[in-house]
């Protein structure tokens, strides 16, 4: 229910902290399961927010098992469609949890669910593809074992940046991986092996590899031309938007740059979802209040079209 609830408003936000979501195979985004969409891991929740708020159906996300933390924690990300994995760097004695998130997964591919997983294992803000885990391949080798029609859809996810307002998103979706694709043996290591060679090639050629240091690299693969008129258009609501989000973002901004590390892109996002409805709607009522006028609740429209504004044209 929750995750329905916060579909509408998240995709909405979406393009207040994107300047754009460029997807390379459109159709994708309309598809049914059974799916299993394995993605690499760059930018911790806010890649699973993202796919959520664009696909059609839903996405049921495997996290990082430590998150779910104490019985309210987890019956609120339980809500949102996410699943917990578990690794032995989170203690030994919880990875028999996992064998209920397996079975979890497999109930979804029953009923032509989505999945996804991030086959890497590990987030970490970068440009180039780590090595793959083998989850992947089990989650799929026992769907194939029970009957069901998996098909497993590689997915590149790059951002123009990170720590930054108006990045620019590529979804570099590849093609399927189905069982006739693999050995007729589901149960050896080498079939895994074999598996994850075919999803790690396709995978090279979805993520952007760029070195971290080679800024003229990623402003040429992230290139954007604004055209002028509509830096002439958005320029004024822009310089608003500045003038009235800088509190916000700086204050949010200042408590958590030295404490999210590889998570600050989707912290930032995750606080400023639930907070800057209210900030705008405390801000309206402010103005409202000193200029005794309730002619000012169009300012609950206009405050967050001059932050559209200033994402759409702030410099790349």
């Amino acid at each position: 229910m929750l995750y329905k609830l916060l579909l509408f408003p998240a995709r909405i936000f979406l393009h207040l902290y994107c300047r754009r979501v460029v997807i390379n195979k459109k159709e994708i985004i309309s598809l049914k399961g059974p799916l299993l969409i394995a993605a690499n891991h760059p930018n911790s929740f806010l890649d699973a927010i993202i796919l959520a708020t664009l696909f059609k159906s839903p996405i049921y996300s495997l996290a990082r098992g430590d998150a779910f933390a104490g019985k309210l924690i987890t019956r609120l990300l339980s809500s949102l469609n996410m699943l917990p994995v578990y690794r032995v760097s989170e203690g030994v004695e919880n990875l028999e949890h996992n064998y209920g998130t397996f079975d979890a997964c497999q109930n979804i591919f029953k009923n032509n669910g989505i999945v996804l997983i991030f086959s890497e294992g590990r987030c970490i803000n970068e440009w180039r593809l780590r090595p793959l885990k083998k989850g992947t391949a089990r989650l799929a080798f026992n769907a194939w074992e029970k009957g069901y029609k998996l098909r497993v859809l590689p997915l590149g996810i790059n951002y123009s940046f990170f720590r930054k307002f108006g990045k620019t998103v590529f979804l570099n979706f590849g093609n399927f991986i189905e069982k006739k694709d693999i050995s007729q043996d589901l149960t050896t290591g080498k079939t895994f092996n074999d598996f994850n060679e075919k999803l790690r090639v396709q995978l090279q050629n979805l993520v952007f590899e760029i070195d971290k240091n080679d800024h003229k690299k990623r402003e040429d693969i992230f290139y954007y031309k604004i055209f002028f008129i509509k830096k002439i258009l958005l320029f004024i609501p822009a310089i608003g938007g500045i003038i009235l989000h800088a509190p916000l973002f700086f204050g949010i901004h200042s408590f958590i740059k030295n404490k999210a590390e590889d998570h600050y892109d989707s912290i930032m996002t995750g606080v400023l979802f639930f907070v800057y409805p209210v900030y705008v709607i405390m801000m309206t009522a402010l103005l409202a209040l000193i200029f005794r006028s309730w002619m000012l609740l169009w300012l609950l429209v206009l405050i967050p079209f001059t932050l559209w504004s200033y994402v759409q044209i702030k410099s790349k």
